[in-house]
């Protein structure tokens, strides 16, 4: 029997959405959770296994505790804003269960390994990148020493094991959703802009895209693109059909589900016949024909990278696309009738006064259905960070997160400060959503479905709520800065 192993998506934060299924950790503006898809899989792989997702079930650090006393090895996901919390819980769980072994994953410790080590002696190894094979290996009785792609300290000194071989065929890893219905609740899931519940996988793994600032191809699940069968997708889609009949939607969360056209046609051959409801992620590239394959398949909804709306700060970030691009590829959308989740940036390389206006009015003019607003966060790992560090543009104290895991601003440039490009979050929201247009989509939806407008009235409650802090916040910083200058 292998060790009986614990897979945890940590409790932090309240309503903190920042472990193995978040590209960008943090709070959200409204409570909402993405699925622990990363751990999942080797979840899958070992009898005995739990996969223990916290925040979505409501579960407290002290739950987590005891919870733990039953296990004999702990696999836990984290975070950069979430590790100094991360590391309290390994050493508390350690401390009620000396002889459990304790391994960390993800992005953070990926790509500090050693410091991470350093910073908590509870942690027994560290597994970089896809860790899949790697856990599942320990758990087995593989010694460290022979394990590919983990860090480990022995008699003071770090061992760095070479790095395993990114994992090429993805059919043979289990199916997430089968653990999903073993161990989570999915009525615990929600995300503002699909529908409620809902169910997310993936049916790829990398993304050749070379965005400066996206966090998992450049620390976790790398840029080459590899997928799984469309007949194993298929397999999987009919069998989760029949597990939830009340789920309303599955979503597709790879980094770039639709990048190549002839596998996006032939698996949406092989979804048609089941007739889903289905989101997925979408690049600006992707041509008419392919979106029309698509809807006809059953897809309601694409989440989209605009990020800007500058065609330098697009260069900037080596985002691969245009304005002119992101244009043809909204007005597709509309004519399909294809709902667009728009995800822009504020405070990328390159931002001004000037392009953060031109941002917020590029929005308004392609008038998708619904959008996240962000500040720039340069996560260690990425090509961002790296830039932000060298000129000097990270503020002082670094801190990505507010106390409640909330963003934050950390990156700052000559003429624009943090605390401003935080305010053009919260500005481009007012602007966009307050405009009679978006008034009247929002109202029209309340008014044809009374559980969307139970939903749509608390998330407004939330949002409003965290707004007002945060301007006061701002408010305060600017005083403060005004003070400080009048004394000088």
């Amino acid at each position: 029997m292998p060790l009986k192993t614990l897979f945890l998506n940590p409790p932090s934060f309240e309503n903190f959405d920042g472990g193995a299924g978040s590209r960008w950790p943090a709070t959200r503006e409204i409570e909402s959770y993405w699925y622990p898809v990363w751990l999942a899989y080797p979840a899958g792989m070992l009898e005995g296994a739990r996969l223990l997702d916290a925040p979505p079930h409501y579960i407290s650090a002290e739950q987590t505790i005891e919870i733990a006393k039953g296990y004999e090895f702990l696999v836990l996901f984290t975070s950069t804003p979430g590790f100094p919390g991360d590391i309290g819980l390994a050493r508390a769980i350690k401390t009620a269960n000396p002889g459990i072994k304790i391994a960390f994953v993800g992005p953070h410790v990926t790509v500090l390994p050693e410091k991470s080590l350093r910073d908590c002696p509870s942690i027994d190894f560290v597994a970089r990148k896809e860790f899949d094979y790697a856990v599942v290996d320990y758990a087995k009785g593989k010694a460290l020493e022979d394990i590919a792609g983990i860090s480990f300290l022995k008699d003071g000194k770090v061992v760095h094991n070479p790095d395993a071989p990114q994992i090429q065929d993805l059919d043979a890893l289990p199916h997430v959703t089968d653990v999903y219905k073993r161990d989570l609740d999915v009525t615990r899931y929600n995300v503002p802009f699909l529908l409620n519940p809902y169910v997310s996988l993936y049916t790829t793994r990398g993304c050749p895209a070379q965005c400066t600032f996206c966090l998992w191809p450049q620390t976790l699940s790398g840029h080459p693109w590899r997928k799984r069968s469309t007949d194993d997708v298929a397999n999987e889609m009919s069998k989760v059909k029949q597990y939830w009949p009340e789920v309303k939607e599955f979503f597709f969360d790879d980094d770039t589900f639709n990048i190549q056209k002839a596998r996006t046609i032939e698996l949406c051959a092989k979804l048609k016949p089941l007739g889903l409801t289905w989101s997925c992620t979408s690049r600006v590239t992707t041509d008419f024909e392919t979106l029309k394959a698509m809807k006809e398949a059953g897809c309601r909804l694409l989440i989209v990278g605009y990020e800007s709306g500058d065609q330098q700060i697009l260069k900037n970030i080596k985002k691969g696309a245009t304005i002119e691009r992101a244009r043809q590829f909204t007005k597709d959308c509309h004519k399909l009738g294809l709902v667009v989740h728009g995800d822009f940036i504020m405070g990328l390389p390159g931002e001004t006064r000037e392009t953060i206006n031109n941002t917020i009015k590029f929005a308004k003019e392609l008038d998708v259905e619904t959008i996240q607003v962000s500040v720039a966060h340069a996560y260690p790992g990425t090509e961002l960070y790296d830039y932000a560090v060298k000129n000097g543009f990270i503020v002082g104290d670094n801190k990505m997160v507010d106390e409640g895991g909330h963003q934050l601003a950390h990156i700052e440039y000559p003429g624009l400060p943090a605390d401003e490009i935080l305010s053009a979050v919260h500005r481009f929201y007012d602007e966009y959503y307050f405009r009679p247009k978006a008034v009247f989509r929002i109202l029209r939806k309340a008014a044809f479905d009374s559980n969307d407008r139970k939903r749509l009235y608390k998330e407004a409650k939330t949002f409003l709520k965290l707004r007002s802090a945060r301007n006061k916040m701002v408010k305060r910083h600017s005083d403060e800065a005004a003070a400080e200058l009048a004394k000088a």
